[in-house]
């Protein structure tokens, strides 16, 4: 897989250069953060290849590579588990993101990196007919794609039937809800939240399944928010709450 951008090469050289095969930079490409590119990069004994800004545009596909692409080997998915693992690890009650069928990569990009740096333990992607991680979501995400644990699922109901027995809380956001997000005391506990595709919201079967529905309140004429918008301001609110029993 190829990805592309200065932070997402960074991001990968850094956190699992393993993966990393080859570096490709412009011969154009100038600054600080392509420096330490190439000096990451042959640190880990990985090679370098500084080639036409023709050939960098024909290897990433994309005008919006930034002078750099890296090679690397197929994206590795996360378990379920493992997005626990990272909540017990934190001492934290559990926060993660499950997409009902999101196909937009930059979306799935956008929320990949609130969910990092608003410190969520993850995010849950069903395998069929969604976005899968792409160097456009490895590049919408800043990078953060190397640092959140994406598992990948079959089948989302199963998964949310399995985790309501280990005592997760699931709240699906449907902008229809009574409930409001504001209104609702969500700190206390172990909790997913259920963001649905663009334009057609959660699907029948996994609505049925969430414990609950929560809504953001919405002013002006245009009535929903972007799926990437919406999860940033669950998950923010969640912490939010946590943080306030803190002090």
């Amino acid at each position: 897989m190829i990805i592309f951008g200065r932070n997402p090469v960074k991001e990968a050289l850094v956190k699992d250069s393993s993966k990393v095969e080859e570096v490709y930079i412009s011969e154009e490409a100038k600054g600080e953060k392509i420096s330490e590119i190439v000096r990451l990069a042959r640190e880990r004994n990985i090679k370098v290849s500084f080639l036409s800004p023709k050939a960098i545009f024909r290897i990433a596909a994309t005008s919006s590579h930034q002078g750099v692409a890296a090679k690397i080997s197929g994206f590795n998915y996360s378990s379920v588990e493992e997005i626990f693992e990272r909540a017990r690890i934190k001492g934290d009650k559990l926060l993660a993101v499950m997409l009902d069928h999101i196909e937009d990569p930059q979306n799935l990009g956008a929320i990949v990196r609130t969910v990092n740096v608003l410190g969520a333990h993850g995010v849950i992607i069903p395998k069929d007919r969604a976005a899968g991680v792409t160097p456009a979501v490895v590049k919408a995400s800043a990078g953060a794609t190397s640092f959140v644990p994406i598992a990948r699922v079959v089948n989302l109901v199963r998964v949310i039937r399995e985790l309501k027995e280990r005592g997760v809380w699931i709240v699906g956001a449907d902008p229809l809800a009574s409930r409001v997000l504001f209104e609702e005391k969500l700190g206390d506990l172990d909790l997913v939240l259920v963001i649905g595709s663009e334009g057609k919201g959660l699907h029948r079967l996994v609505k049925e399944e969430c414990d609950f529905l929560v809504s953001i309140p919405c002013v002006g004429e245009v009535s929903s928010l972007n799926a990437s918008v919406a999860a940033g301001i669950l998950i923010y609110e969640i912490i939010r709450q946590r943080r306030s029993k803190e002090i």
